[in-house]
């Protein structure tokens, strides 16, 4: 009797391009294409605009790129990029919130006051202001959904509401300064990582990549589904381990890697696992992509705009809190001037759409390494504010402009 071997099944998602896992170099180049031609443009608009502001801020002055200023780039994205985190939640659910800055003042005031006025434990501080800051998210969220207040209305409120707030707290002072011996201050401005453990995470971190493109690979080959083949995804570890490697050893040229900017980045790979692998960040994505739908289908809406609201605000708190341990002080100019629309703008043109539903946590990252490197080379150029409003603003509306430019090519092409 002869055996007549079965044909190999073929993986459901072949079928449409759309779901399919490149599984290789010239896999993932096609398909990257094939994303941009449909209006799916990702991270490659801010990715290139980084390469063209950081070539001209180098070609115009030589210390741009210098390891010294790059280490303090690192400090100064820090207390923007966790409020920018923030809107993306927001941003995602299609919602905005105008009062980050206040928020972040305000708890700026809190700790100043739990600790110092009040001689607290740091600890007690921080959670007081974080708390504060999850409150009003809360607020924002019961007004929102309670009332049907558009959250624009509800948030400007908050901002003018909490500065007040904000002013109340330091009662006439013009700055409460923070210890400098206090953890809090060295935490922003003196800790960095010892050479050998900055090596170590560079390392680990690309282990954990590849243990979870792994994990993924396997989830999927049990599922009938594309997947990428190991070799591909050992090739991206090694090359984000070199990427890691080569930019520590650049940073530890001058001072080294700073925790805070291990925090903020730790923060941020936290949220792109929240929003990318749990239920809760696919519930995000879907009441920002259709909240009507998103209803239909069991999702609690209500408790998904307040969830969003809340995380906003608490990483505001966040945010203020290490801007007044950057200074060593909390004073009545914290969390005002630019703050409130560096934090949006940080969001945006890191990819993260206006009309809800796209983006990532990767984009709060990238965004405010535009805009912190956009103010630190004209600095570094002796040049006044004023054409850092005019450059950002710029890259803000080139940014919004592709968004929706690339939002009707995807509904032409029939991606949403």
């Amino acid at each position: 009797m002869t055996i007549i071997d079965a044909p190999r099944a073929t993986a459901t998602d072949l079928q449409d391009e759309r779901l399919v896992t490149p599984q290789g170099v010239t896999d993932s180049i096609r398909a990257m294409f094939r994303r941009v031609r449909g209006g799916d443009l990702g991270m490659l608009p801010v990715v290139a605009g980084i390469v063209v502001i950081w070539a001209i801020f180098q070609s115009l002055n030589p210390t741009f790129l210098s390891s010294t200023n790059l280490v303090n780039l690192t400090f100064d994205m820090v207390p923007v990029g966790i409020l920018a985190l923030g809107i993306v939640c927001v941003l995602l659910v299609g919602q905005i919130d105008l009062s980050v800055g206040s928020v972040s003042g305000a708890s700026a005031a809190i700790t100043a006051v739990v600790m110092v006025k009040n001689e607290q434990p740091v600890w007690l501080a921080i959670l007081a202001a974080v708390a504060g800051g999850c409150a009003i998210g809360w607020l924002y969220g019961q007004v929102l959904n309670r009332f049907g207040v558009p959250s624009f209305v509800v948030t400007l409120g908050g901002l003018l509401a909490f500065l007040g707030v904000q002013l109340w707290l330091l009662r006439g002072q013009n700055a409460i300064n923070l210890p400098y011996d206090s953890a809090l201050v060295k935490f922003a401005q003196l800790w960095f990582v010892p050479e050998w453990l900055a090596y170590a995470l560079a390392v680990l971190a690309a282990g954990g990549f590849l243990a979870v493109g792994w994990a993924r690979a396997r989830t999927r080959r049990g599922a009938g589904l594309s997947h990428s083949s190991p070799q591909w995804l050992a090739t991206q570890a090694l090359l984000l381990m070199a990427g890691l490697l080569v930019a520590v050893y650049y940073l530890n040229r001058a001072r080294g890697v700073a925790w805070m900017f291990v925090f903020f980045v730790a923060l941020v790979l936290v949220m792109h696992y929240v929003l990318s692998r749990t239920r809760f960040g696919r519930s995000l994505y879907a009441v920002g992509g259709n909240a009507e739908a998103s209803r239909r289908a069991g999702i609690n809406v209500r408790r998904v705009y307040t969830s969003a609201f809340v995380m906003c605000s608490g990483l505001a708190a966040v945010g203020g809190i290490l801007a007044a341990s950057r200074l060593a002080a909390a004073n009545q100019s914290t969390g005002t001037g630019d703050v409130n629309l560096n934090a949006i703008a940080a969001a945006v043109i890191g990819g993260v759409s206006l009309f809800g539903g796209r983006g990532s946590a990767i984009a709060a990252l990238l965004g405010v390494l535009v805009i912190q490197s956009i103010s630190s080379g004209l600095t570094l150029l002796n040049l006044d504010s004023s054409y850092r409003f005019m450059i950002t603003g710029a890259v803000l509306l080139i940014a919004v402009g592709l968004d929706s430019v690339a939002r009707r090519s995807r509904q032409a092409h029939g991606r949403g």
